[in-house]
């Protein structure tokens, strides 16, 4: 008695069967019929998408090529997550062992179940680089953008599987057993009605919804680039993938590797994850040469161009005097790169004659005073010697000064007196 309500008890804290798989649209000749299943795969993608986009924009990458990119990659992955479950569960298209009593109008049928994530991922991967190829921008870097919205998506697609009754992991007494109706062709033959289940596809839900945080925070932390943080995806996914793919039961291949016989499922797991943490370590250790764009070599967008000066251009100089016959002087560089002389300061200008200097200098310049003398960038005007014979001083010229250099006099011994 005590055994029944254990049992009772253990059914009413459970996790019970769905009992909606879909609904029904009338059409004139029929009617058409939306899963569940597809339900869960389209809202995953819609929200693993709007999760890609926040932070593709973020990187700086031009708008709206995350959609142009996606319409690539989804079919993609769709098609290669159907072709890696019929080849990984085979009997029921091909027949056991391939004896062809199978039924292969199934393959197509993706409304009753069946992708598998590495054939998802291995041939969305390769849309996306289609797509990345057409817009112009890495895959490298959209992929690092798309590894959180990817463990998102996944998160929710999984879901679909409750709602189809499938991929349940063994028997357990767990308070949070899955049920199964005994009725569904998932139910596990010879086993009691009440018998409850590891709910797997929850298992992976929630590891996934936690990865989504993870990969989020680390990635805020360190920057990862260059692919790395869709390799850290890749190990984190495989290290659940490992033990939840080792709880279920449903029909899959077997294979035998190093005297272990496992699910493939699991195999690949542990060699997906080896792989990544390769990868993960390699591009860690290489040393960065390419600046940090989204873009591809050479499809970056054009820099706008302040005015009618571009980069490179000699800069405009204000050779305009002011009242005080004092001209602007600007550096300039060539259109090579080298700098040309400092402060090249038209000192043969026409407008500026001898006599017009000669009125300029001061009135102690005639009682022994002394010129300052040209430089070899740019020699001073100056009417000669000074009148006591003496040779001008070597003296820079002052700062700011173009069109005639300025004049400095120097006190003989009697003006000191």
């Amino acid at each position: 008695m005590q055994s029944v309500l254990h049992a009772a008890a253990a059914v009413s804290a459970s996790i019970p069967s769905p009992g909606w798989s879909g609904f029904d649209i009338p059409l004139p000749w029929g009617s058409l019929r939306i899963h569940a299943y597809a339900l869960c795969i389209l809202a995953g993608i819609i929200v693993g998408l709007w999760l890609t986009s926040v932070r593709w924009a973020r990187r700086g990458a031009p708008e709206g090529s995350v959609w142009d990119i996606a319409i690539w990659a989804i079919p993609f992955g769709i098609i290669g997550g159907r072709l890696y479950h019929v080849v990984s569960s085979p009997d029921a298209y091909f027949g056991p062992g391939f004896d062809g009593t199978g039924d292969l109008s199934l393959i197509p049928q993706i409304q009753r179940g069946g992708l598998g994530i590495w054939g998802a991922v291995v041939l969305g991967v390769v849309g996306a680089w289609i797509g990345c190829r057409r817009a112009g921008v890495k895959l490298s870097a959209f992929v690092d953008a798309a590894a959180p919205g990817l463990l998102l998506a996944q998160a929710i697609g999984r879901w679909g599987n409750y709602f189809n009754q499938e991929l349940f992991g063994a028997p357990t007494t767990l308070p949070w057993g899955l049920q199964i109706d005994a009725t569904n062709p998932n139910f596990p033959a010879g086993m009691p009605a009440d018998t409850l289940f590891h709910p797997t596809f929850l298992y992976e839900s929630l590891w996934s919804l936690v990865g989504v945080v993870v990969l989020v925070a680390l990635d805020r932390k360190f920057a990862f680039r260059r692919g790395r943080l869709f390799w850290l995806y890749a190990i984190y996914y495989t290290l659940g993938r490992v033990w939840i793919e080792a709880l279920r039961i449903d029909d899959a291949e077997q294979i035998n590797l190093f005297g272990i016989t496992t699910r493939l499922n699991v195999w690949t797991s542990i060699f997906v994850l080896i792989a990544a943490l390769v990868v993960f370590v390699i591009l860690g250790l290489r040393k960065r040469e390419e600046p940090d764009t989204p873009y591809l070599p050479g499809r970056e967008p054009a820099a706008a161009v302040d005015g009618d000066a571009a980069d490179g251009d000699t800069a405009v100089v204000d050779d305009s005097a002011d009242d005080d016959d004092t001209a602007d002087t600007a550096d300039t560089a060539d259109t090579d790169g080298a700098a040309t002389a400092p402060a090249a300061v038209h000192h043969a200008d026409s407008s500026v004659s001898d006599a017009e200097s000669r009125d300029n200098l001061p009135e102690n310049q005639s009682d022994g005073g002394r010129a300052l003398a040209p430089t070899a960038a740019a020699p001073a005007v100056t009417d000669g010697e000074s009148t006591d014979g003496t040779k001008p001083a070597d003296e820079k010229p002052a700062a700011g000064v173009s069109g005639r250099r300025a004049v400095r006099t120097v006190p003989d011994a009697e003006s000191t007196k």
